[in-house]
């Protein structure tokens, strides 16, 4: 997934849609050898869901949004990693939705260290000179009531993510010519905002995919004091529950690549206090060590065998020299016996770490057994004709029913593979 877009990754037409949507075949998935991280970027599997450009020809009558750089971030230091200045794309709210604002921050990885962050900043991940003019807006960001029944008529804003830290850093590396201005881009942007007509929101939703999910986890209790108390304010995680977790190998892969992060970015001083002051930076870079503690509402959406975490945390090839994993990281349904109970453990320790959600009615849970990575941004997987459920209810509808309190929503699917409504990859 990270590979893809970085390292040379061979995929001409990236995305199939079989005839009953259960599967999404991705084609082109071989790497060139290249050094550059496998956890650089999430871009190749997000060009799959469905975000920031994801076609270069989107279906006709989907909406485009035009681009807005975030005037006077230069002189608030809130710039890009290649120092240039950060935007978003706002498409205006409408009728009962007017005084709504849905805020979707980007994924698109991380860097951790000089060389790939230099490599970053080259790219649309890195600097708005490569930023898309427009971009789609489908799945949570659609203005189409049959495709997003809630929140098609709000204000929705796609952030982009130039910075490499999940809009968390404050730092720079003058020699290499890198600015980490994730925080400041944050706040900048939300300032803007707040300038045009959201400081006037009667309703609002942080939301972010993947990189961005973990973003809306770190942001989520200072997004609801950008607000009066009146406001009704929540946050939504869509696949970033990074779990600190074993790869196959016994090591601790994805721990060692956020500990360059939070160490490179400068990220530690602004992570949430309730955390840092009992553990280390890096391990409060990990939401299961942050959502405990978060006052905001939260819903935390995720597959419970997320096809970025299977791919690029437990088993990426270099804890794999043998290639065990190889059919297993293309499609669930190649995995072994023994990769499945491995993979069944991987679930455990999710549902453990969500647990404590639980019991909180302002809290949601849409944890589906499903080998994918962001689920709110693609249209099939948001609400589509079929899509996935969890108790005959699709995502977009259980979203909707926790954020306007229509219903008290924890859904936990049963072990794979009992579940026939997922959308899963599958890698060629």
């Amino acid at each position: 997934m990270v590979m893809g877009f970085w390292c040379g990754i061979v995929a001409a037409g990236f995305l199939l849609l079989l005839g009953k949507w259960d599967l999404v075949v991705v084609e082109g998935y071989e790497f060139n050898g290249t050094d550059v991280s496998l956890l650089e970027s999430l871009s190749y599997l997000e060009s799959v869901y469905g975000v920031s450009a994801a076609s270069p020809h989107p279906a006709a009558g989907v909406l485009m949004v035009a681009l807005t750089l975030v005037q006077g971030a230069a002189a608030k230091g809130a710039v890009c990693l290649d120092g240039t200045v950060p935007g978003y794309h706002l498409h205006r709210g409408f009728g009962s939705g007017a005084n709504s604002w849905l805020i979707q921050l980007e994924g698109g990885g991380w860097c951790n260290n000089i060389r790939t962050c230099v490599y970053r900043k080259k790219t649309h991940r890195g600097s708005s000179n490569y930023f898309e003019k427009q971009i789609p807006f489908i799945g949570i960001l659609s203005n189409n009531a049959g495709e997003n029944p809630d929140f098609y008529n709000w204000n929705r804003v796609k952030v982009r993510y130039c910075d490499g830290a999940s809009f968390a850093g404050d730092s720079e590396n003058k020699a290499a010519g890198l600015q980490f201005r994730g925080q400041r881009i944050w706040q900048a942007t939300m300032e803007d905002l707040m300038s045009k007509g959201m400081r006037n929101a009667n309703q609002a939703l942080l939301s972010g995919c993947s990189a961005g999910a973990l973003a809306s986890i770190l942001h989520c209790d200072e997004f609801r004091e950008l607000f009066p108390r009146r406001t009704k304010v929540k946050c939504l995680s869509d696949a970033g529950l990074f779990m600190d977790a074993t790869d196959v190998s016994g090591g601790r892969t994805v721990r060692d690549f956020f500990s360059g992060v939070v160490s490179l970015q400068g990220v530690g001083r602004n992570l949430p206090r309730t955390c840092t002051n009992h553990l280390d930076p890096t391990s409060c870079f990990f939401p299961q060590n942050l959502i405990s503690n978060i006052k905001t509402p939260l819903f935390i959406l995720n597959a419970a065998y997320d096809a970025w975490q299977v791919q690029e945390s437990l088993a990426p090839p270099k804890v794999d020299p043998r290639g065990n994993w190889v059919s297993c990281r293309k499609s669930i349904d190649k995995c072994s016996a023994q990769q499945i109970q491995f993979l069944q453990g991987f679930r455990n320790t999710m549902l453990n770490a969500v647990r404590g959600l639980s019991s909180y009615r302002q809290s949601g849970l849409f944890i589906n057994s499903c080998f994918a990575h962001c689920q709110s941004e693609r249209q099939d997987t948001w609400l589509g004709k079929p899509s996935p459920q969890i108790g005959n209810k699709a995502i977009a509808w259980a979203v909707g029913d926790w954020y306007f309190d229509r219903a008290n929503i924890k859904a936990i699917d049963c072990p794979y593979p009992c579940d026939r409504t997922c959308h899963n990859l599958v890698f060629r």
